[in-house]
């Protein structure tokens, strides 16, 4: 049965890169999918339970740190081989915990000798290395925040996948494991949770309003309260009006 792997790179023309220099030097390994950020790197891998994942530590969403610290978690965990374009102490804490990796751009040599090491452990049916205190510690000196703010989103709506501005969406709203992306033209899922969200959203532009509800300010039309004094938010482009939770009332108070 032939190995199985799953790309995730939001540069695609890399992703692609990789993926052919793969088939060319192991030919036997079949790539299901190649995801452009986190979150669907997640659904690709949890759908096709790959044997190697390949994640660029870069992506918006979810970093490739940020997936691997989920999939770790996992029984059925693949091997990781962690794709970045920083040196320095990432690379000394991969060599350190015997971690695979590649350092963009990726050179062949170095790609041959991770094929290898990847076909032994297949090979030998070894379970992939433990990496928690790795990722802990990239997470923490490089920043989880590597990707910077988000600017676009693909999400799901229907049959389809859509690509958002970020600036084009409404709110953001917690709807069990999935985010819902509101916008004036509609609504889409992705598999992000509100705490995920708010750590790759630029905190000038979108405010926390209640526990699962995350605001684009520029789109708010109006305050409202009634009286109770409990405060509700009129938005542009929609007939919505979103309540704002005590905890959260003070950030409205000069609107």
């Amino acid at each position: 049965m032939n190995p199985h792997a799953v790309i995730a790179d939001d540069e695609i023309h890399l992703a692609e890169y990789l993926k052919a220099r793969l088939h060319e030097l192991w030919p036997e390994l079949e790539i299901d999918a190649v995801a452009i950020n986190g979150p669907e790197a997640l659904d690709a891998i949890s759908q096709h339970q790959p044997q190697v994942a390949f994640l660029d530590i870069k992506m918006p969403g979810l970093t490739g740190l940020e997936v691997a610290s989920r999939l770790i978690a996992e029984e059925n965990a693949p091997h990781i081989v962690f794709v970045t374009a920083y040196d320095n102490f990432a690379i000394d804490a991969f060599e350190r915990e015997a971690a695979d990796y590649l350092l963009k751009p990726v050179a062949e040599d170095r790609l041959l000798r991770t094929t290898q090491r990847l076909k032994a452990r297949l090979a030998a049916n070894e379970a992939p290395p433990q990496m928690a205190a790795l990722v802990a510690a990239l997470k923490e000196n490089l920043g989880a925040q590597a990707g910077g703010y988000l600017r676009w989103i693909r999400a799901g709506s229907g049959n389809q996948v859509r690509q958002i501005a970020v600036e084009d969406v409404l709110y953001f709203d917690a709807a069990d494991k999935y985010t819902r992306v509101v916008t004036a033209s509609g609504e889409s899922l992705i598999r992000l949770t509100i705490k995920e969200l708010v750590d790759q959203l630029d905190p000038t532009q979108f405010w926390q309003i209640h526990r699962g509800s995350v605001v684009n300010v520029p789109r708010v039309d109006a305050t409202l309260r009634d009286a109770s004094g409990q405060l509700s938010l009129r938005l542009k482009g929609s007939s919505d009006v979103l309540a704002v939770s005590r905890a959260y009332a003070h950030l409205f108070r000069q609107m």
